[in-house]
């Protein structure tokens, strides 16, 4: 049997696994168990690393109210004494409220997963809450991509994408690290930085589409405006004379090298040409003095 046959998107299993319902009518599912809070630790393959104090807070009041409406997702881990603790694979923001809250133990499905399905798990609960930033996501699809053999179609097809936006969030990886602090800040939005990258050199831009408080619409035509600009010509090399060869001769005299000297506009190039590192350290050492 396929791969494709055998495994199903996790983008619609991930609901199944965790109870379509939540977790009061999950009670009886298979690996359902109550799970102490402190026998739980975050897992390395969390592809979100930000979250908001106000926003935990406001959920651990809801839990304190209501319980949790949703189990965990951990996997369990045996430690070489025998003894057995759980990763977390999914509802960190519930763990951590949880703690917030003061409860001592959380309803958790508890699942053997490998570390492929750990990470494509975490990364899809996150994706359909809308809890990570672009680059989180972009950061969790290279990922996928570099450690478990993933391409973007197979990729898109699991966490429910298209390939396209699988592609131009990951493209987000390329832009200068300026750029990418003022999108984590939220000085930037995913359209933003999306439109930004049809340039060569994208922050000059990005500082004038924060400084003007641009939109995406109006941050696409400062860009299509930049693209469009034809670059400014270089002005021509100005015609040799018997000065300039005159100067060179007597440039190459006194340094041992050949001399090439080039006018351009109101400036130009100076060229010294070596052959041998010999020659290059004696004209460096002439320069120093």
């Amino acid at each position: 049997m396929s791969e494709r046959a055998r495994r199903p998107s996790l983008g619609r299993g991930l609901a199944a696994l965790l109870g379509e319902t939540g977790g009061r009518a999950a009670e009886g599912a298979a690996g359902l168990r109550q799970v102490p809070i402190e026998a739980i630790r975050p897992s390395a393959f969390q592809p979100r690393r930000h979250f908001a104090d106000a926003e935990l807070e406001e959920l651990a009041q809801s839990i304190r109210e209501k319980g949790i409406l949703q189990p965990l997702l951990v996997r369990p881990l045996v430690a070489d004494d025998g003894e057995t603790s759980f990763e977390l694979i999914a509802g960190e923001r519930r763990w951590r409220a949880s703690q917030r809250a003061g409860l001592h133990q959380v309803p958790a499905l508890v699942r053997e997963l490998s570390d492929a399905e750990t990470l494509e798990i975490a990364l899809v609960e996150n994706l359909q809450r809308e809890d990570l930033s672009a680059l989180e996501e972009a950061e969790a699809y290279t990922r996928l991509m570099r450690e478990f053999g993933r391409n973007q179609t197979s990729l898109a097809e699991a966490v429910g994408k298209s390939r396209s936006h699988v592609a131009n969030t990951i493209r987000l990886l390329s832009l200068p690290k300026s750029v990418q602090q003022m999108l984590e800040s939220g000085a930037l939005s995913a359209g933003h930085a999306r439109a930004l990258l049809a340039l060569p050199d994208p922050a000059p831009a990005a500082q004038e589409v924060v400084g003007r408080g641009l939109n995406v619409r109006a941050t696409e035509a400062l860009v299509r405006r930049r693209v469009s600009r034809p670059a400014a010509p270089e002005p021509p090399l100005r015609a040799r004379d018997a000065d300039t060869a005159a100067l060179e001769r007597e440039l190459a005299d006194a340094l041992g090298l050949k001399v090439t000297i080039a006018g351009r506009g109101r400036g130009g190039s100076l060229t010294l040409h070596y052959s041998s590192l010999d020659q290059l350290d004696r004209v460096l050492a002439l320069l120093r003095q």
